[in-house]
């Protein structure tokens, strides 16, 4: 590893520590080295607040002067609720920077770098920039795209099932697994499930680690079954968002709002998951993690809207044709349209394997 990759690491490592804080801004670390010391270091903490290399510039006062910035993403160029990054770089008499990778929105990428060049200051750009990209791949896509980044995850069995033909599913992974689920939870803004896991299992969709950040809980209800008494309209630990159709109960409609939920219309008869993206996006909601069942995955699925699936599988077989699978649907004609996992990943968590790929649409 060379010195650059080595202040960078640390710059990524400082960001990611801040993972499920930042929304919908992205994870940012930057590193200020003088005479092969560290000077400061910096992270943004949250979105308002001001940026990483505001920080470490802070820290290292007058020994930023004449140093090295590593910074995980291109400084700003803009004026927002902070001031431009890299006019403070410039201030601070910083004479090189390094920079993981440019701002993926192409209405500002190269700016930041065009600013800091005018000014006489040494840039490097690409320094494990590929790492940099993954760890914001939310951010990377709200940006351009204006939709949540969506992560599918499923705790399942060897033989694919998500519970038994009696519809029992306490509990199929380990503790270990539900341990880490809480952390995906903390990490996005939103969590979504069908109106069928709300009345099956009247779940809280919160987040249960120390200091974790509850999800906005976001149900697909086509006609409002969901019952007046289930915990996600009455426990006032997160909002809810229920996302229905033309056809729904309107006197229903009524009775879930002064609960306290927000409801929107998303189709006709069906709700159609594409709206429910869009509507996620327009209120700046950046990820959406989906825990739903078959039927909730397979709408997703079959319409290429989920970017990074996870899946826990644990050493058990349950069996039996009305055994409900994670993926329902109607399902894939020929085994040449079958979704692959791209850069697919597999670690041990207690006793069960966690899955993570990234889905390739045919």
């Amino acid at each position: 590893m060379s010195n650059h990759e080595f202040y960078m690491q640390l710059a990524l490592d400082n960001a990611k520590a801040m993972k499920g804080q930042t929304d919908p801004n992205p994870l940012v670390g930057s590193v200020i080295v003088n005479e092969n010391r560290i000077a400061g270091v910096g992270a943004h903490l949250k979105a308002g607040e001001p940026h990483a290399e505001i920080h470490a510039i802070r820290m290292a006062g007058e020994k930023a002067r004449g140093g090295t910035i590593y910074v995980t993403l291109e400084p700003c160029s803009h004026h927002g609720r902070t001031g431009p990054c890299a006019l403070a770089i410039v201030e601070a008499g910083i004479k090189k920077v390094v920079i993981a990778t440019l701002d993926p929105n192409p209405l500002v990428s190269g700016r930041g770098v065009k600013i800091l060049e005018d000014a006489g200051i040494e840039v490097e750009i690409g320094v494990l920039e590929k790492e940099s990209r993954q760890m914001n791949e939310v951010f990377n896509k709200f940006i351009v795209q204006k939709l949540p980044f969506v992560t599918l995850k499923s705790g399942i069995t060897l033989d694919g099932k998500i519970a038994s033909h009696t519809n029992n599913s306490k509990w199929i992974t380990s503790a270990e697994s539900r341990l880490d689920v809480h952390k995906l939870r903390n990490e996005n803004q939103a969590i979504l499930v069908g109106v069928n896991t709300v009345i099956h299992d009247d779940p809280e969709l919160t987040t249960r680690i120390p200091n974790g950040r509850n999800p906005i809980r976001v149900i697909m209800d086509s006609t409002l079954k969901i019952p007046l008494e289930s915990k996600v309209l009455n426990d006032k630990q997160a909002e809810t968002w229920v996302f229905t159709t033309e056809s729904c109960d309107t006197g229903k409609m009524k009775q879930v709002e002064e609960l306290g939920a927000k409801v929107f219309m998303a189709g006709t008869s069906q709700v159609d998951p594409s709206i429910v993206l869009k509507v996620l996006g327009e209120h700046l909601v950046s990820s959406l993690l989906i825990e739903g069942g078959g039927t909730i995955n397979a709408a997703f699925l079959e319409n290429k809207l989920v970017d990074k699936a996870i899946f826990y599988v644990a050493p058990k077989l349950i069996g039996g044709k009305d055994s409900p699978s994670f993926f329902g649907g109607t399902g894939m004609a020929k085994m040449a349209d079958a979704i692959e996992l791209n850069g697919l990943t597999v670690t041990q968590i207690g006793p069960d394997f966690k899955f993570t790929g990234y889905p390739k649409y045919k």
